[in-house]
């Protein structure tokens, strides 16, 4: 469990893809201002990191809630819960639809506006001209993502992803800058205008939160960037998609 910042941790855990390719996954906890805390995702915990998000949290006593905002990251949902059972439960359309037994609280997390229920700790963003859920279920473009302003750090599932190498070589070899997800040309709307739109939301986000200081990528790794960086980044990385996106025009408009 890695301290970001006085309130923002991020838990790093293993996500094999059929049991063999260790792609890894996520999870980040955050102190609310009355000391409380809410947890963002679930992964599969080890026991170190466990006994530490346990002892952060008093036993999982000081656990308000709990918010899932990836809707096909949910093989941990379950888990996580059973480990917190008393936390209110936030999560996608998809959550529900998926684990309807779950004592599920309020509107799906990619439905909330202004004033949502974690409106105290979060701001959230989440892709315009894109299918949130894909016809095809391959396809994990879009999520929630969640900002903490305190600390100005984000957490983002798939959406926004950086080139890593794993393990020992991760932290020998630079991490890339931010990249839009690889099959973001399969997860835009068919429709005309779905590309400006993607376009128009990637350029909203670079300016509103470019202050960030570090974006937590689900299946890659922790990205700490320079003053200004996160805009850039998130510029150059639309850029680099400029092709998805002009072929989209063409065919749709």
């Amino acid at each position: 469990m890695q301290q970001l910042a006085e309130d923002f941790w991020n838990i790093r855990a293993t996500y094999r893809v059929a049991g063999v390719l260790d792609i890894g996954t996520h999870m980040s906890v955050v102190r609310r201002p009355d000391g409380r805390f809410v947890l963002v995702d679930a992964a599969a915990l080890d026991d170190a990191s466990r006994e530490a998000l346990m002892a952060l949290t008093e036993g999982g006593s000081l656990v308000d809630a709990v918010v899932h905002v990836h809707p096909f990251h949910t093989l941990q949902v379950e888990p996580l819960h059973r480990l917190f059972p008393s936390a209110t439960l936030h999560g996608t359309a998809r959550h529900r639809r998926l684990m309807p037994g779950l004592p599920w609280a309020g509107e799906p997390v990619e439905r909330w506006q202004a004033g949502h229920p974690l409106a105290d700790v979060f701001e959230l963003s989440v892709p315009e001209g894109v299918d949130f859920v894909c016809p095809d279920e391959r396809v994990h473009v879009a999520s929630v993502l969640v900002r903490h302003p305190a600390s100005r750090i984000v957490h983002v599932d798939d959406t926004l992803n950086v080139i890593a190498a794993p393990g020992v070589l991760g932290r020998l070899l630079p991490q890339s800058g931010l990249r839009m997800h690889p099959m973001l040309g399969r997860a835009l709307q068919q429709r005309p205008g779905a590309a400006d739109d993607y376009a128009r939301w990637a350029r909203g986000l670079a300016g509103r939160w470019s202050d960030t200081r570090f974006v937590c990528a689900a299946h890659s790794a922790v990205r700490e960037l320079p003053p200004g960086g996160f805009e850039r980044e998130v510029l150059d990385a639309l850029e680099r998609v400029r092709r998805t996106l002009d072929r989209h025009r063409r065919r749709h408009g």
